[in-house]
């Protein structure tokens, strides 16, 4: 993964017994923001891309809370990659100003995204060349 990207895989520890288990996430303790809204993405087809967007202030934290689906992110310089989300304990961190895509939902995935902001549809670009543009007037100015 580049570093330019910044978006990473995050482990949670696992507390649990014969009952079962249970994973804390908590703001500024597990992750490096304040919760501001929590959604979550079900029944995905296997072919849907979601997301296809950045976000000019929101960072994220998705998690496959049941099931798996994969991520792929881009800085718009050319470096990419591309995160699996298959366990309920792990997640990816997305920090702002990163495209992303998620996909090959599996049937029973239920994604977790937890957010540094509140919903504000103007911080959404949802065109890439835009997207790219965007970040190097960023990086030049």
């Amino acid at each position: 993964m580049s570093k330019h990207i910044g978006a990473q895989m995050l482990e949670f520890s696992q507390k649990g017994d014969e009952r079962g288990h249970l994973v804390i996430v908590e703001g500024m303790e597990d992750i490096p923001f304040e919760i501001k809204r929590i959604f979550y993405i079900y029944g995905s087809d296997k072919e849907v891309i979601r997301g296809q967007h950045a976000n000019k202030k929101s960072e994220f934290l998705l998690i496959n809370v049941a099931g798996t689906s994969k991520v792929k992110v881009r800085d718009g310089k050319g470096n990419e990659a591309v995160f699996s989300l298959n366990r309920p304990h792990t997640g990816i961190y997305l920090p702002r100003m990163v495209w992303k895509d998620m996909y090959e939902f599996s049937e029973d995935s239920v994604l977790l995204c937890l957010s540094s902001e509140h919903y504000d549809s103007t911080e959404y670009i949802r065109d890439y060349n835009e997207f790219v543009k965007l970040v190097n007037e960023e990086e030049a100015g």
